[in-house]
């Protein structure tokens, strides 16, 4: 509005501001209340990515296992900084396999460093014949291989199969020890992660001589 256009009164003062209107304060301050809490709402999901939760926190811790209810020939996959750690009972027949394989394998004896702590460097790769704890994680390209322990010719493996497993992705081969086959991609036994006995029922995973809790 010009200058020209303000109305004046008789004596030429400028009449007083209009008081305004309350609907409209109401409004306003509505709006600022509705934007402020959804920026708030937006924010709290934001933050909160950046908070670890339980189970980012227990991830490195040890697992503790029952295995009092684990059958011959059952296994049971349990979680362990972030990977399936497999715990197999395995039965008298599978163990019977193991020496007739030796030929066919890449490391039988599990020399090569890195994957087998001393306690594991025999032939069924455990501290107790008949238990056997691995990380099911393919040595070749990091994918899970699939339990295959029937025995005998199937899709993707030999006539003579003793029974094991078999990755998915590219076709590597491990006996009922986690040992790899010869003349495939996986170039390394399956890892045995450290593991201790606490008592003849319970094993604890993540802890050994050399790795404390």
């Amino acid at each position: 509005m010009s200058h020209d256009s303000i109305v004046h009164d008789d004596e030429g003062a400028v009449p007083p501001t209009l008081p305004s209107d309350p609907s409209r304060r109401f409004w306003i301050g509505t709006t600022c209340a509705v934007g402020g809490a959804a920026g708030a709402a937006l924010a709290v999901p934001f933050v909160s990515t950046f908070a670890p939760s339980e189970k980012a926190r227990a991830a490195g811790a040890p697992v503790e296992v029952d295995v009092s209810t684990l059958a011959p020939g059952e296994m049971r996959t349990v979680e362990w900084r972030g990977k399936p750690v497999w715990i197999i009972n395995r039965t008298k027949e599978q163990l019977g396999s193991l020496k007739q394989n030796d030929a066919e394998l890449a490391d039988p004896k599990s020399l090569r460093p890195g994957f087998t702590p001393p306690y594991a460097k025999n032939e069924w790769r455990s501290r107790k014949p008949d238990l056997f704890v691995a990380v099911g994680i393919c040595t070749h390209l990091g994918c899970s291989p699939t339990p295959k322990f029937t025995t005998g010719p199937q899709p993707s493996l030999p006539n003579n199969w003793d029974g094991g497993f078999l990755c998915p992705c590219h076709g590597s081969t491990f006996d009922m020890a986690g040992r790899a086959y010869k003349n495939k991609p996986a170039p390394d036994n399956l890892e045995v992660p450290p593991y201790q006995y606490l008592s003849d029922t319970r094993i604890i995973i993540g802890v050994d001589e050399t790795n404390k809790a």
